[in-house]
């Protein structure tokens, strides 16, 4: 990440503006609420408002508004902008709902939220308008160049050529210039080149050098910094390896390798998704379970002996053993462990294909979120059976077992959940199980819910 001065600032500035218009715009709709006539205590100008910053503070947490990621693009803005505000509508209204002040809430709400979103659109507007004329205009940004002519170097030369936050010198020399030709002497031109990119304002360059050759760049290194410009190395592995990988140091001192994306191994993104799936989970168990078990529970007991729930070992993260919850919709039977349900299936119960088809057999799973050995959205989990045969047949099978099994998933909604009949539709159900644990976001799970919902009402021909 290229550390500047105005990515720095921009969190901090972005922060109090935005703080200040909230506030500004509160007590703007507090008196718009009392110039209409309608109810606003005290009580809404001196104690809400605190809430309102503090439900604002949270939601930009975690969308990550004021980060140094979040504030990069300013594509990153406006979308962090847009969900910290819509999230803003819902709890403070639902705060306000709980705090039995409903009667002036609906005049206060709309003019503060309407306002709040015209002076949102409009600052972002103009801080835009800034970003153009600082870094654009008066050549404010960092200038960045890069040497190499590998395939590296022309990613790096892209990735920064789209970069705003920068200013992109170009090429300083290609991959011949890196190393010396005659003992430790450069070539004249590369010295020039330096001297010339440190003459227009560049202060890094970026080398993108062959790990094993890495003793041979002591003679650039010593004229950079003649030239006070300094050097950037980024390892090029000639497609050694694959791409994109990350480099992480331990101890600050030897540099690791990882050849797979994963944001969920984050402390904060994995933090995200606990809190969601705990505050969901809780939200389901209180609002729905309550009295759908009940309901549930009885029909199963009249139509079939045996228990109401069906526990079942079933792999979990890192491949450890889990009991997963569902309702019984089958005959108590010795294969349930072995053989799993068939299209008229002759082991399911009429109740049973009515939970199945509508989902709701998996509604028990979200006591195992609650208790943390699932989560709500993540691959699913697989009968032990399963997975001792899949692992040994299906290359990067046990990729997905490096997250928590989910209710729902990325591949579920795209198709592939129920039996799988082929080692083909594993294989599809695999690649869909690593491009969720490579692309997590907290936005994608929130799809998901919403694809998994709209799927159920639907009706969904895999489901049996």
């Amino acid at each position: 990440m290229v550390q500047t001065r105005y990515i720095y600032l921009l969190r901090y500035v972005l922060l109090v503006s935005d703080l200040i218009l909230l506030n500004g715009v509160y007590y703007i709709a507090y008196l718009m609420t009392l110039h209409l006539g309608k109810s606003a205590p005290a009580q809404l100008h001196q104690h809400f408002v605190v809430v309102s910053n503090l439900i604002w503070l949270f939601n930009s947490a975690v969308w990550g508004l004021y980060t140094s990621y979040g504030v990069r693009k300013l594509e990153r803005i406006y979308r962090g902008t847009f969900r910290s505000f819509a999230m803003h509508v819902a709890l403070f209204g639902v705060y306000l709902a709980i705090a039995g002040n409903i009667d002036f809430s609906k005049v206060f709400l709309s003019a503060f939220y309407i306002s709040l979103f015209v002076f949102f659109i409009m600052s972002r507007f103009a801080g835009t308008v800034i970003q153009y004329v600082f870094l654009n205009r008066l050549n404010l940004a960092k200038k960045i160049a890069v040497m190499g002519s590998n395939d590296t170097a022309v990613r790096i030369s892209n990735y920064f050529d789209k970069h705003r936050s920068v200013q992109f010198y170009g090429s300083v020399g290609d991959d011949d210039s890196i190393y010396a030709q005659d003992g430790d002497i450069l070539t004249e031109t590369v010295s020039e080149n330096l001297a010339q990119a440190a003459a227009n304002g560049v202060m890094d360059v970026y080398v993108a050098v062959a790990p094993e050759r890495m003793g041979d760049v002591k003679s650039l290194l010593s004229e950079a910094e003649k030239q006070c410009v300094r050097l950037k190395f980024i390892p090029d592995f000639g497609g050694a390896i694959g791409s994109p990988y990350t480099v992480s140091y331990l101890g600050g001192e030897f540099p690791i390798i990882t050849l797979r994306q994963e944001p969920l191994e984050e402390m904060g993104s994995r933090f995200k998704k606990r809190m969601f799936d705990v505050l969901f989970s809780s939200l389901v168990i209180l609002f729905i379970l309550s009295w759908l078990y009940p309901l549930i529970a009885l029909i199963i007991k009249l139509q079939s002996h045996g228990p109401v729930l069906f526990k079942q070992l079933r792999s979990g993260r890192n491949d450890e053993p889990f009991w997963c919850y569902k309702f019984r919709s089958m005959t108590v039977n010795r294969e349930s462990d072995k053989k799993q349900a068939t299209r008229d299936d002759a082991r399911v119960t009429s109740i049973g294909r009515f939970l199945r088809r509508t989902s709701l057999d998996e509604m028990p799973q979200f006591f195992n979120v609650f208790l943390g050995n699932m989560t709500v959205v993540g691959p699913r989990p697989h009968m032990l059976k399963h997975t001792e045969e899949y692992k040994a047949i299906i290359d990067q099978y046990m990729v997905r077992q490096f997250l928590k099994p989910g209710i729902t998933g990325w591949a579920q909604v795209n198709g592939f959940r129920g039996e799988t009949k082929t080692s083909l539709d594993m294989e599809n159900r695999v690649k869909c199980d690593i491009y969720y644990l490579e692309n997590w976001s907290t936005m994608l799970d929130v799809k998901i819910i919403f694809m998994t919902i709209i799927n159920v009402v639907r009706g969904e021909k895999n489901a049996f």
